[in-house]
């Protein structure tokens, strides 16, 4: 099913469980998001994460750009796996309910669900932001669980209830990377930071899933290998998540069709996101569609730039004029509409640490700004709104060659 309508539900707690605000949370945030006029069911992720829980393959840090469904995914996984509801009739119709173990995970976790961009954005440093979060998690567990917690440390306290319930945690971690994008310079507080979550959550046995999401990979501290038990799921090398985020073309076409608007031209403004995935031993590509900017089209009728309204162009504008040799050139070409051959694996993870143009060209890709081809390892603009975020930046640079090849590139897109 790929989109649905539905009636308001009503969200059930299940009895003898207590809800918190991040331990054992409701279904509140995925009943609007399937309520929602457009609703593209994604449920069908839940049938991998089902097959890697209590497994080594439990860990998953998925990057994408943002607007592509990351928030809207942790709303689901909490939905589904939180003691916190019952949410039965919430995903019955839903792609997961098709499947054999569909009841044997539901509603039956410990959930914690926290944004990290909350806690860091109400903190003065990253000391202050990680005492606030333990504070806050450990309040909630001692709610859920009174006569058994009794430390104020949190993993103490969380090897306390597994022990006491035998019930694993399912961990969610929305806008995983934001100190990362925050503290840009400050090495020492991110090394705090991963060091934080790699004591909380690796080699840990209460830990069933941790799902953490944001637009950054795991940051790269060379022989510091803090969180190398996660597999990563990005732009780059989406694996089994190909086609969980985003819209598939198959999705966008069925959407014109209800809303009667041209196929043609959403896909010249919202396609050209290449996520490549080897299946059956044969390669798979899913053409991509940016979903807000979908979504805001397929609802007003007017195809126009929606990027945005999410980040301005001096962000793009910031990476495309540094002084890097062949960074320019390379600009220059694939606003002309041509593609340009880039090494991806010399890139950090953060955005600081750039050593070459490929690195720039890499973080563009995870921004959203390229579309990368792995079997070619080449980049592109991938669509018109995408390419209206160029011209917006180099309008305000001293860019005169550049001018003349985005005129070029409008015709080609």
């Amino acid at each position: 099913m790929l989109y649905k309508k539905t009636e308001t539900l009503s969200i059930i707690r299940r009895e003898g469980e207590i809800m918190g605000m991040f331990v054992n949370p409701n279904a509140a945030a995925f009943q609007c998001a399937v309520n929602s006029e457009v609703y593209i069911d994604k449920t069908g992720l839940l049938e991998y994460t089902n097959k890697v829980l209590g497994t080594n393959a439990r860990f998953i840090c998925n990057s994408r750009p943002r607007r592509f469904g990351k928030s809207v995914t942790v709303d689901m996984l909490t939905a589904y796996y939180s003691k916190g509801c019952d949410t039965e009739k919430m995903f019955s119709g839903l792609e997961i309910s098709k499947c054999p173990d569909f009841y044997e995970h539901l509603n039956k976790y410990d959930v914690i669900k926290i944004n990290m961009q909350e806690f860091l954005s109400m903190s003065e440093s990253v000391e202050d932001m990680l005492s606030i979060l333990q504070m806050r998690l450990i309040k909630d567990l001692k709610s859920a669980y009174p006569e058994v917690v009794s430390s104020d440390r949190l993993i103490f306290a969380m090897q306390d209830v597994f022990a006491e319930t035998k019930c694993q945690f399912v961990i969610l971690i929305d806008e995983w990377d934001c100190l990362f994008r925050e503290y840009k310079q400050d090495k020492e507080v991110q090394k705090k930071y991963l060091d934080f979550l790699r004591m909380w959550l690796k080699n840990k046995e209460y830990v069933a899933l941790a799902y953490m999401t944001g637009i950054l990979p795991i940051k790269k501290y060379g022989s510091h290998s803090a969180l190398n038990m996660f597999s990563e799921y990005s732009m780059l090398n989406p694996r089994e998540m190909a086609e969980f985020f985003g819209f598939t073309e198959k999705e966008v076409q069925e959407l014109c069709s209800k809303y009667d608007r041209s196929f043609e031209e959403t896909k010249a403004w919202y396609n050209g996101y290449e996520l490549s995935v080897v299946e059956a031993q044969k390669l798979k590509v899913y053409a991509m569609y940016n979903p807000k900017s979908v979504v805001d089209a397929m609802l007003s009728g007017i195809f126009d730039n929606y990027w945005n309204q999410t980040e301005t162009y001096e962000a793009l504008k910031a990476y495309i004029c540094m002084n890097f040799d062949g960074l320019k050139d390379s600009v220059i070409k694939i606003l002309a509409g041509d593609r340009v051959q880039i090494n991806t694996g010399t890139f950090s993870n953060d955005m600081t640490s750039f050593q070459s143009r490929d690195d720039i060209l890499t973080l563009l890709v995870h921004l959203g700004y390229l579309s990368y081809h792995w079997p070619d390892k080449i980049v592109a603009i991938p669509n018109k709104e995408v390419s209206q975020e160029y011209v917006n930046a180099i309008s305000t640079m001293d860019w005169n060659e550049v001018i003349h090849s985005v005129e070029a590139s409008r015709k080609l897109l």
